[in-house]
């Protein structure tokens, strides 16, 4: 059967039903991946045994009559998430075969959600880079078109969404490396305020900006996994206390009342023309909906990327400077100098 083309609604009520089990689900996925990532390589680490083990907990689960958002539900991970017993690379060398000894509270969530791992994809190494061309594991392919990259840094979940080889993935955002691999490989990406999901065990690469998010077909399934991710985690100090909305009742609301804010600085002469078009198209669409369109001022927009340029590389300076081959990361054994240190 085409699992890969239902949706997470769709998945869902079938899993809850048992007109499939979470293995054949699970099984469905890992087999377009050993066919399809080939060409691609939106994976650097694939754990189908552990995720054999996971659909069939999660089927013990669902036999019991549990109900759950991701229950037997196939997902990826950014491979940035630490996850206890599985490498996580960071797509760089000095991290190839780091396992790291405890879960980040993202995977906790998930996994206590019953949701089922299939890997954990590639990025531009240490999510610096905008293409996923910069990893040790090698460049990803855009799924629409091999010629082109998917975007960065969370290229890998994207390409491995888009292709439906997990129907959800999780990224991560620290200027646009959710949202830009999405619109590249057309599938939703939603990077959450900043506080809402906790970056405790998310390899760190700009602090005050990083944030998880996800990855998915539509909205709606960003939705439910956003649902189970957020929230406040005591491990993380910048963790916001406060409660989570209700995503998942809120996606079909009328959108009468509801503003939306579009900022002129942004349809400048830099703005493709086509990309102009197909936005005011969409603002056409909520218009007869119901939203209202509002011009608005951001007048130091043309200020953000110099702000961006000064505060992610200092902060990515100070946080790579703990992998340095003693506690973390790959160090020369037999060095003849500093330069072989180094290197």
């Amino acid at each position: 059967m085409s699992y890969h083309l239902k949706t997470l609604t769709e998945l869902r009520a079938g899993l809850a039903s048992r007109a499939f089990s979470a293995r054949e689900l699970a099984t469905c996925f890992l087999n377009r991946m050993a066919t399809h990532d080939g060409a691609l390589n939106s994976f650097i680490t694939q754990t189908p045994e552990q995720a054999l083990a996971a659909a069939d907990l999660a089927d013990k689960r669902l036999a019991a009559g549990e109900e759950g958002a991701l229950l037997g539900i196939p997902y990826a991970h950014k491979d940035i998430f630490c996850t206890a017993g599985i490498r996580t690379t960071c797509a760089s060398k000095m991290l190839g075969d780091w396992v790291a000894p405890y879960d980040a509270t993202v995977h906790q969530k998930l996994n206590a959600a019953g949701a089922v791992m299939l890997g954990k994809t590639n990025m531009d190494e240490f999510a610096m880079g905008s293409s996923n061309e910069n990893s040790a594991f090698g460049a990803v392919k855009n799924p629409w078109d091999h010629s082109a990259v998917p975007g960065g840094s969370s290229g890998g979940s994207a390409a491995a969404v888009a292709a439906r080889l997990v129907p959800i993935a999780t990224g991560t955002d620290t200027g646009g490396s959710i949202r830009q691999p999405a619109a590249y490989c057309g599938i939703t990406g939603i990077r959450p305020t900043y506080g809402r999901v906790s970056r405790y065990g998310m390899i760190a690469y700009a602090s005050s900006l990083d944030q998880g998010g996800v990855l998915a077909t539509s909205a709606a399934d960003c939705a439910v996994m956003l649902q189970v991710m957020a929230g406040h985690d005591p491990r993380d100090s910048t963790s916001a206390n406060v409660p989570v909305p209700d995503y998942v009742a809120q996606l079909n609301q009328p959108l009468a009342g509801l503003r939306i804010g579009v900022p002129r600085q942004w349809f400048t002469s830099g703005l493709d023309v086509s990309v102009a078009a197909r936005i005011d198209d969409a603002l056409l669409e909520l218009e007869a909906l119901g939203a209202t369109r509002v011009a608005i001022d951001l007048p130091d927009a043309e200020l953000a990327l110099a702000a961006y340029y000064l505060i992610a590389p200092a902060e990515a300076s100070s946080n790579l400077s703990r992998f340095d081959g003693v506690r973390f990361g790959y160090r020369c054994a037999n060095p003849r100098d500093l330069n072989d240190l180094y290197e």
